[in-house]
């Protein structure tokens, strides 16, 4: 059981499976004594919430970087969309306010610092090693490939890279993801600590 876990955690909007979640705040919780930790894709905030926790706890911050505008599968029209995070005054997606509300109500509103960009102007002037990245964001080739390049350098040794919706088959999902996890593993700066159901685990070496 994990300390503070919202009772309607699972009512939250998300794509996150119960060993995920307990995956990432496990390894949040060794690693960000050393270190803030970066999400790369926040949405309503349920992966924020465990990471956010595991942070609370060893007194570190968790930056919860997106554009809340949705990745293309959230776009009108395709499978993923939700209505009710539709704005229909700007003619856009918008998860921002849902996040908000959710983070707000985990009462971690001190330790989660939200970053309502893009990886490429977020990482632009970024100095701050950190303890640990999960990539989580948009999955076109283009951007995955952006948040891994962006960002993937300032894991600090010892740190955690996990990256999410891993699939060798592409008739299971989509192959971005996948790619740069494969990138990583060839790059000779991780060790691969293997796979919980969709989410790659690797170590800064």
């Amino acid at each position: 059981m994990i300390p503070g876990l919202p009772h309607d955690i699972d009512q939250i909007k998300g794509f996150l499976a119960e060993d995920e979640a307990a995956a990432l705040y496990q390894h949040a919780l060794e690693t960000s004594a050393r270190g803030p930790v970066l999400e790369i894709g926040s949405y309503c905030g349920k992966s924020t919430i465990y990471l956010g926790l595991a942070c609370r706890d060893t007194g570190s911050t968790l930056f919860a970087l997106d554009h809340h505008r949705g990745s293309e599968e959230h776009q009108q029209g395709e499978f993923f969309h939700d209505p009710e995070l539709f704005d229909q005054g700007a003619g856009l997606m918008d998860s921002f306010r849902e996040f908000r509300r959710n983070i707000s109500a985990a009462g971690l509103d001190d330790v989660v610092v939200p970053l309502v960009s893009d990886s490429e102007t977020t990482a632009r002037h970024w100095r701050t090693p950190l303890a640990m990245v999960f990539i989580d964001g948009g999955h076109s080739l283009d951007a995955a490939l952006t948040d891994y390049r962006c960002w993937a350098s300032h894991v600090l040794r010892g740190g955690i890279l996990a990256i999410h919706d891993l699939f060798a088959d592409a008739h299971e999902g989509g192959q971005a993801p996948y790619a740069i996890y494969r990138l990583a593993k060839a790059s000779g700066l991780f060790a691969d600590l293997g796979q919980v159901s969709s989410l790659g685990l690797l170590r800064r070496l």
